[in-house]
């Protein structure tokens, strides 16, 4: 390991981790309870691997540590000294790539395939590898490869032999993430799950809202068939509270029920304007391009928001021919939700933003969009969200031209079809026990985006995963 501490030098570490505010760190747990990883794979703690970073970073390089970070950024958003691990992390992988520390990686794609459903999927949308200037491509065949081997010992005669099959059903309500794991965890523990989706082809918000760039729907349809493979049973085109209610479903034998619905519903802006030709959702938009249709994109293209669909949005409306594309965001960059990597990949791109700037109303011409009127905002205290709250400066009122908006102001989830006896809660999303994921209604049980609303695809994983551990908890307890 000798050539290995020439690599990283001490005055490197010490910017990257801005000791001044590691000094102030009393490890008060946040950024590991915020970890999704954390919990999937139960030894990883990025509290403690940044400890080894500023105290042995020659022997991180090769460990496959860092290379296990999924990017939710969970633990800067809710670290009080501010933190930001990923990108800690991050130049630690591009270090151990550029002087050839491979093994790492492959011992941390194992683990990927070992513990996260959807491997494929969360190497690409979660893990990029690619950002550290590997082959993305060879990566995801050899996690294909990796996934195809343990695929044939779940599928194993020894490993048969060794599951209980529980005789009984489970019913998965939506195919996204969520819904994919509680199924996929299900299956291979020896039950029987069948899941329902209401589009016509399986994926949930996996194929309708990740841009083709970010996530090729060739690689979510094969990694939705090794499911099926594996004996997960999906039917499409199925709309719960229309063709089948729950009433249904427990006619027809199944035990447990799972609510992975996602957040498809698009937070509706109510300004003037808003019904203007020209004014879209983002979710609407994203939707059109994945299934390919044709758009009228617009040249000077305004879109409102600051998470990661709002830059999704953008970078796609740019893709399709726009030739400027602004971002308006009512906060500052500190507070925009959206992925500061993904914003930065999208400034990169040519995507402008303008922080502390609210949409007053949308201004059209013959009944389509021709400008918007802004106003300037300052930050005041911090709302219920913990972020400041922005104030519109009395007479800043601006006005921008543009002949198409895209809404992205947020997301929910869509719940008219659940029986009364399930409860929400205050924001609109389900309720659960978060102990046992279980909703207020007995055997019926959700998680995902529809419990958390708009999340990361790692962070529907791990509910997906923890509700599938609670749903064979219950079945067990039908039997006994």
């Amino acid at each position: 390991m000798e050539a290995a501490k020439a690599i990283v030098s001490k005055e490197d570490v010490k910017r990257l981790l801005d000791v001044e505010k590691l000094k102030y760190c009393f490890e008060c747990g946040i950024c590991t309870a915020s970890c999704s990883m954390a919990e999937l794979l139960g030894d990883y703690n990025p509290r403690s691997l940044l400890e080894k970073i500023f105290l042995n970073p020659e022997d991180v390089l090769a460990s496959d540590e860092p290379w296990l970070c999924a990017w939710c950024y969970r633990c800067h958003k809710r670290c009080p000294q501010g933190l930001k691990p990923p990108e800690i992390f991050h130049f630690v992988r591009t270090t151990a790539a550029e002087h050839g520390y491979t093994q790492p990686l492959e011992i941390a794609l194992q683990k990927i395939v070992k513990n996260i459903p959807l491997p494929l999927v969360t190497t690409l949308v979660c893990f990029h590898p690619e950002r550290a200037g590997l082959d993305m491509e060879e990566i995801l065949e050899r996690v294909e490869q990796m996934y195809r081997m343990y695929k044939a010992r779940l599928r194993s005669g020894k490993r048969k032999k060794t599951m209980k099959n529980s005789g009984g059903k489970i019913a998965v309500i939506g195919s996204g993430p969520a819904g994919l794991t509680v199924a996929y965890e299900l299956v291979r523990k020896g039950h029987k799950a069948t899941i329902f989706e209401a589009l016509p082809e399986p994926g949930g918000m996996l194929r309708k809202c990740i841009p083709d760039y970010r996530l090729p729907k060739q690689v979510l349809t094969k990694e939705i068939r090794f499911l099926r493979d594996l004996g997960v049973e999906i039917k499409t085109g199925v709309t719960i509270g229309k063709d089948l209610n729950f009433d249904d479903l427990w006619k027809e034998g199944y035990k447990a029920i799972f609510i992975g619905v996602g957040a498809h519903k698009s937070q509706e802006l109510k300004i003037e304007g808003g019904d203007l030709k020209g004014v879209v959702y983002a979710l609407d938009f994203l939707w059109s391009a994945n299934c390919g249709e044709k758009m009228e994109i617009g040249k000077n293209v305004v879109v409102i928001g600051g998470g990661n669909v709002a830059v999704d949005a953008a970078k796609t409306a740019l893709r399709h021919g726009a030739k400027e594309v602004t971002v308006l965001y009512r906060r500052s960059r500190e507070e925009m939700p959206a992925n500061p990597w993904e914003v930065k990949e999208a400034e990169d791109e040519g995507v402008k933003i303008e922080f502390l700037v609210a949409p007053k109303r949308i201004l059209g011409k013959n009944g389509t969009v021709s400008s918007v009127e802004c106003f300037r905002m300052q930050l005041g205290e911090p709302d219920e969200s913990g972020r400041k709250k922005p104030i519109p400066i009395e007479g800043s009122e601006f006005t921008r031209e543009t002949d198409m908006v895209i809404l992205a102001i947020g997301e929910a989830p869509n719940l008219e079809f659940l029986p009364k006896e399930i409860g929400l809660s205050e924001d609109g999303t389900v309720w659960v026990n978060p102990i046992t994921m279980e909703t207020s209604l007995q055997g019926v049980f959700a998680g995902g985006d529809a419990v958390t609303g708009p999340a990361t695809v790692i962070e529907a994983i791990r509910g997906g995963k923890r509700a599938a551990e609670c749903i064979e908890n219950y079945l067990k307890s039908l039997e006994g």
